[in-house]
């Protein structure tokens, strides 16, 4: 059976990028069909009926019409635009770093429910709740998991071994944690300390509603943003762009 020529969606839009004289070039994560590249004819002319509905990270219904290379967005109506993000430069800067990670981990065409229903869901966190950083780490180590890529926080990787409540070591290149024995001669393996694993963990098995009672100090968020980091940063085998804004942001006050 033949797909229609014409669908309609929901999506997030994760990208765009101006093309042409007045086009836009469209990042969009769907529920059904995943990651899609779509052009925008003439949406950024200004009585475009477009344009105000394809920003990042705009969650908006659409009608698509596929093409030989690109499918084209046809019609496009807002269902939430994020308000709150537009008027915090924090918040918005760490969706824009959420959709770039949805859109440089996943696949073209894959299924997406999953992915697509975290990534709402933590848009609408970052809008309302105030421990941004907890919002954040749940999501990374959940994105992780539903794609496949959930680090080992149970047993050593080398040698099978339980992990004790002591200094252990996290390795990006083998995708979880080691023992003292087995991590501390391997040259891309960090320290990780109890409460990071415990934490990484609850994290990764709870729904956000109980996630957000874990209560982290700074020194903590900091070691598991940066194991993360590190993680993702060899799964990418590149930097996540906007993460050097967000860096940027803590150094500099926003006055």
């Amino acid at each position: 059976m033949t797909a229609p020529k014409v669908y309609k969606t929901e999506a997030i839009v994760l990208r765009r990028l101006n093309v042409g004289e007045a086009d836009k070039l469209l990042v969009l994560f769907t529920p059904t069909l995943g990651k899609v590249r779509a052009i925008a004819r003439g949406a950024r002319r200004p009585k475009s009926r477009l344009g105000g509905h394809l920003e990042v990270p705009c969650h908006c219904t659409l009608m698509l019409a596929r093409g030989q290379n690109l499918d084209i967005v046809t019609q496009a109506q807002t269902i939430e635009s994020f308000l709150p993000l537009r008027s915090d430069l924090r918040r918005s800067s760490q969706a824009l770093y959420a959709a770039e990670l949805v859109e440089q981990l996943t696949a073209e065409h894959g299924e997406g429910h999953a992915v697509y229903g975290l990534l709402l869901e933590t848009l609408r966190r970052l809008c309302q709740d105030t421990n941004q950083e907890l919002v954040m780490r749940h999501f990374e180590l959940n994105l992780l998991t539903h794609l496949g890529y959930r680090p080992q926080l149970y047993s050593c990787l080398e040698c099978r071994a339980a992990l004790k409540p002591a200094l252990n070591f996290f390795s990006p290149h083998l995708g979880g944690v080691l023992c003292p024995a087995c991590g501390g001669c391997l040259p891309d393996a960090r320290p990780i300390s109890p409460n990071a694993v415990k934490a990484m963990r609850f994290m990764a098995e709870s729904p956000y509603p109980q996630a957000s009672r874990l209560r982290m100090g700074r020194e903590l968020s900091e070691e598991i943003e940066g194991l993360l980091r590190r993680y993702i940063l060899y799964l990418l085998e590149h930097e996540v762009k906007s993460v050097q804004f967000l860096d940027l942001l803590r150094r500099e006050p926003i006055c």
